[in-house]
């Protein structure tokens, strides 16, 4: 079993791959340090996005990115203030990337 980062701890290495990438990325919300859940949101930059959760995979025992929501982009960000509203502790990071890079699936990110 992998230890458990803290969620501040990988939303800040997370941003610098990002940053040394040329992928232009913030924090929109800031959540729990320790143990805040993640979302990802990919904006293309052409009033598309792409939400992202961290989900743990029974059949595999390991967390997985998961796409949770895909579309216009004022539907996404609509969506994530509905889960922010339930989870003060979520934190939601945002790519905008018209190529739609988001690293998740690298090694180090993608569990």
């Amino acid at each position: 079993m992998q230890p458990q980062l803290t969620s501040d701890f990988w939303v800040q290495a997370y941003l610098t791959r990002l940053r040394l990438a040329g992928i232009p990325a913030y924090v929109v919300a800031r959540g729990d340090g320790t143990a805040g859940s993640v979302m990802v949101k990919l904006a293309t930059l052409d009033g598309q996005a792409t939400l992202y959760q961290r989900l743990f995979d029974l059949m595999e025992d390991r967390r997985r990115w998961a796409v949770l929501a895909q579309g216009d982009e004022a539907q996404i960000d609509a969506q994530i203030s509905r889960e922010r509203s339930r989870d003060r502790d979520l934190w939601v990071i945002e790519i905008e990337d018209r190529a739609g890079r988001h690293l998740l699936d690298e090694d180090g990110l993608n569990g």
